[in-house]
């Protein structure tokens, strides 16, 4: 602890942020008195501002101010960072782009809206980078969504699609159009939401941008009432997930426990029952028993009794904590909350 100290002294006088960041873990775990951590945490931020690339140490504050309740504090440092930047057009954009970032981190997107709104502006009369001005527009886009004026998230997107065809920048068009899809699956559109989707899906894509439009897909497919093809998406999704990284993986898998417990509360207990197998195969561990014992649920609340013992034999052979915990969730009766994605 003393040796970890004196490093953070030692860095905190330089102003070494990247140091700061090496040493930011060990450091501040390592506190256990409440006003020393918050001063510990002013202290931080105020060299963090004066930092040429703040970014990461901002994002570390953030999260930890956030755990304390205050994101107010971890937005002022943007604030100050946007402030202290504003004489250099460059850096100005950059610093706009995380203040608009970290308002939508913590779920505020009017004010993201407000600040990239400020941007737009700003890269349209002086930077004039089509690039980044088609990166502006989609993110206010997807803020637009969150306030609900899908309509408007549309027009922006619409543009930033094109802008992207003429950049040549296949892969920002693609998302583009995977969120064009879900807008429109959101009015109710499905007929062109499944239109963008399947221009997506023909075109050459990496696995992201796949397992993405499948996750979309199998939105779409919900929301017709098509219960059997959103699972058959989900799992294609799923299949190409258990390949690329752990963050993707999470959300597939995390959609598609979502999507599973609607129809529970739905009480679409058989189309669960007879879509499960097709996703323990594709697994070795004990989350092979997990989908076989959500199966077997499903048919014990569809009235087999025998499933019961089916379930309490599977049940036992799940090792994972998560996956019980889940499974202990839907034995409970639920009252119903409709059914999405």
């Amino acid at each position: 602890m003393t040796d970890v100290k004196a490093e953070w002294e030692r860095a905190l006088a330089e102003g070494n942020c990247e140091r700061l960041l090496e040493l930011f873990d060990d450091y501040i775990d390592s506190i256990d008195d409440e006003e020393v951590f918050r001063q510990e945490l002013r202290r931080l931020g105020g060299v963090a501002v004066e930092c040429d690339d703040p970014y990461e140490l901002l994002h570390e504050l953030g999260h930890v101010y956030s755990h304390l309740g205050d994101v107010e504090s971890a937005i002022e440092l943007y604030r100050k960072v946007v402030e202290r930047k504003k004489d250099d057009p460059d850096e100005y954009a950059t610093a706009l782009y995380y203040l608009a970032d970290a308002y939508e981190h913590f779920g505020m997107p009017e004010k993201a809206v407000e600040v990239y709104r400020k941007l737009l502006e700003h890269e349209e009369k002086v930077l004039k980078n089509e690039r980044e001005i088609a990166l502006t527009l989609a993110n206010l886009s997807v803020n637009y969504d969150e306030l609900g004026e899908t309509e408007k998230a549309i027009e922006l997107m619409e543009r930033a699609a094109g802008m992207f065809e003429r950049l040549n920048d296949q892969k920002n068009r693609l998302i583009s159009l995977l969120d064009l899809a879900h807008f429109y699956y959101e009015l109710g559109d499905y007929e062109r939401a499944e239109r963008l989707i399947g221009e997506v899906l023909r075109n050459p894509r990496d696995d992201e941008i796949e397992i993405n439009a499948k996750l979309v897909e199998a939105e779409i497919r919900a929301g017709r009432g098509d219960y059997d093809g959103a699972f058959k998406s989900l799992r294609e999704a799923l299949l190409k997930a258990i390949n690329v990284n752990d963050d993707v993986f999470g959300l597939v898998f995390d959609t598609l426990v979502d999507f599973i417990e609607g129809l529970f509360n739905e009480g679409a207990y058989d189309v669960i029952a007879k879509n499960m197998e097709s996703f323990a195969e594709l697994f070795e561990d004990d989350t092979a028993y997990f989908f076989k014992a959500i199966g077997e649920l499903a048919r014990w609340k569809a009235g087999d009794e025998e499933a019961k013992k089916r379930f309490d034999a599977l049940y036992q052979k799940v090792e994972n904590g998560e996956l019980k915990a889940v499974l202990d969730g839907w034995k409970r009766p639920k009252l119903s909350l409709g059914l999405g994605l």
